[in-house]
């Protein structure tokens, strides 16, 4: 058992703004916690490590999975969450993000927000004396990663040395993907169509994590090439939220960029399949592979509950 005050004192006030801030160790520690927080969860343990305390959770994008774990999380801990759309407060209307950083710090104790600049984030970090956690921006998705990896862990019983494929769009939960992976030493294999690529910095960046780690990063246009001998596979949607006008354009562009047998058949034996969510069955990822044995998706979903909670633990204890 991990001793959760022990890891307090180490990030308490932090911001969790990408994986690239923290050291392979580091989120070797948030994915610990998160196991005992749900071994606890499961357990029927109270654990209300954050009693009294309440997050100030900010959405100017929809969500399902980041709300209802945030929420549910932080009362799980004890402690309250605050539902904030831009409906709801004077963001929508014209306040600063500073002044929206610096009163949300006077009356709570950690800032969540859900948006699409991920500058946006960096300037509430910027003024807010509270921890800012980053739920997804168009840019980075770090929350949804360390989920992700600590699904793998479980599944796989260990991350370095594993490959993960990834097929589909070089978006925001790629480029968490390409941090978290080059960090925890894990080989990673994109697939994407041309002009869909990951950020060149982002690819950057993951190839010298990769140095360090033993990892390998490789980005390429072939799906069937970027499964082969994976451990795990994964995918997301053609076109996120804010590109609904480019459907039709990338539905052409991503064609041929299905997870489906012929992917998995391509992989490991005993490979696990992974998909973020919202699914659309039928373009990204095939009804058969999405429902079949190898998918833990849902296993993945619950764990953005226990993920979540041990960044809310240990940044706000």
């Amino acid at each position: 058992m991990i001793k959760m005050t022990e890891l307090t004192k180490k990030f308490a006030g932090r911001d969790f703004l990408t994986l690239q801030d923290f050291t392979p160790d580091d989120l070797g520690l948030f994915i610990a916690a998160a196991r005992e927080l749900k071994a606890r969860q499961k357990a029927g343990t109270p654990h209300p490590l954050l009693a009294g305390k309440t997050l100030a959770m900010i959405f100017t994008k929809s969500s399902t999975r980041t709300r209802v774990a945030f929420e549910v999380g932080i009362h799980q801990l004890g402690g309250a969450g605050l539902f904030l759309s831009e409906r709801d407060i004077q963001l929508g209307r014209g306040e600063s993000i500073a002044d929206t950083a610096r009163v949300l710090s006077r009356m709570t104790d950690g800032v969540m927000i859900r948006t699409f600049s991920h500058a946006e984030v960096e300037e509430l970090a910027r003024y807010a004396t509270v921890p800012v956690i980053n739920g997804l921006t168009d840019y980075l998705h770090p929350t949804q990663a360390l989920a992700d990896l600590m699904t793998i862990e479980e599944h796989k019983g260990r991350l370095a040395g594993l490959k993960l494929a990834y097929i589909g769009d070089g978006n925001n939960v790629a480029h968490s993907w390409l941090i978290g992976c080059s960090k925890m030493g894990l080989d990673i294999s994109l697939a994407c169509p041309a002009a869909y690529e990951p950020a060149a910095e982002i690819l950057q960046a993951a190839r010298a994590n990769a140095a360090a780690s033993g990892g390998r990063v490789s980005v390429g246009r072939e799906p069937l090439e970027a499964a082969r001998d994976a451990d795990v596979l994964y995918t997301d949607v053609w076109a996120g939220m804010g590109q609904e006008e480019e459907t039709s354009k990338r539905q052409a562009a991503f064609k041929g960029f299905c997870l489906d047998a012929a992917a998995l058949a391509a992989a490991q034996p005993d490979a696990i399949v992974l998909h973020c969510l919202p699914a659309h069955k039928g373009e990204e990822i095939t009804a058969e592979v999405f429902e079949g044995p190898q998918s833990v998706v849902f296993d993945e979903a619950e764990n953005r509950l226990h993920a979540h909670k041990a960044i809310m633990a240990l940044l706000m204890g």
